[in-house]
């Protein structure tokens, strides 16, 4: 792995900014009679260069928030700046833009499209904002490298493991340098070993200045890799634990 994508932890401590500020953060699903409060005034901030774990039980709203913050939902109540923008700021088309540019995804079960080997699956979000193919390729190449699967960058989905799907997922959302990367349930499809090589990644490649990085997980094997960990219940923030981080990075 280049060392060049491994930031010194004493730089990392020294950018650390707000990136997220969550305020009153209000999220209802249904009307009348049926209407469920899933979120009851979240006030929390995430900020750059670091790993914050969003953890707790199923149900407890953690999808639900982490789909706000990414803009794929809309608060009911409440007051949403992202780096220093309002949420409000924010609609239609350039909403539409800001993910694309600005956020990258990591899910639970991977989303590689079986047809593409991992260089194709890593360009997609680099061609799908126009970039010339040659050029996309060629980064695509850099970001398996940069998650050591450089070897398998021409294998298809079905013929990668588990955790090297994982792996390709996370290059995928990372290649186009975005600001804010979401990872929800990123090891819960995987033994304990091939999620804490994908977590010491996250840890190593993902976390750079001026990026934020959220880990939705209710898997307590990977709670050391976070250097804070937001916990809720109920739809809401019950602590916050800061520098809890054991593993990964020195």
């Amino acid at each position: 792995m280049s060392a060049m994508l491994v930031p010194d932890r004493s730089t990392l401590a020294a950018v650390r900014e707000v990136a997220i500020s969550c305020r009153g953060i209000v999220k209802d699903f249904g009307e009348g009679n049926t209407k469920v409060r899933a979120l009851h005034g979240i006030d929390v901030d995430v900020f750059t260069s670091e790993l914050t774990l969003l953890v707790g039980p199923s149900g407890c709203g953690k999808t639900t928030l982490i789909s706000i913050i990414a803009g794929l939902l809309n608060p009911t109540a409440g007051d949403l700046d992202l780096f220093g923008m309002p949420q409000s700021q924010l609609r239609g088309r350039k909403l539409v833009e800001f993910r694309a540019q600005s956020v990258g995804f990591v899910f639970q079960q991977y989303n590689l499209l079986p047809a593409l080997t991992a260089t194709e699956n890593v360009a997609v979000p680099l061609l799908i904002q126009g970039w010339p193919r040659s050029k996309a390729i060629l980064a695509a190449k850099a970001a398996l490298d940069a998650v050591d699967l450089s070897s398998r960058a021409q294998q298809l989905p079905s013929q990668l493991s588990g955790g090297q799907q994982q792996r390709v997922a996370i290059a995928r959302a990372l290649v186009h340098q975005p600001r804010l990367l979401v990872c929800d349930e990123p090891t819960a499809a995987l033994d304990a070993t091939s999620g804490q090589r994908v977590m010491e990644l996250l840890k190593q490649v993902a976390v750079q200045p001026g990026r934020a990085v959220i880990v939705v997980t209710h898997d307590d094997r990977v709670f050391g890799y976070g250097d804070r960990i937001i916990s809720m219940a109920d739809g809401r923030v019950v602590s916050v634990s800061e520098e809890v981080g054991e593993k990964g990075l020195r």
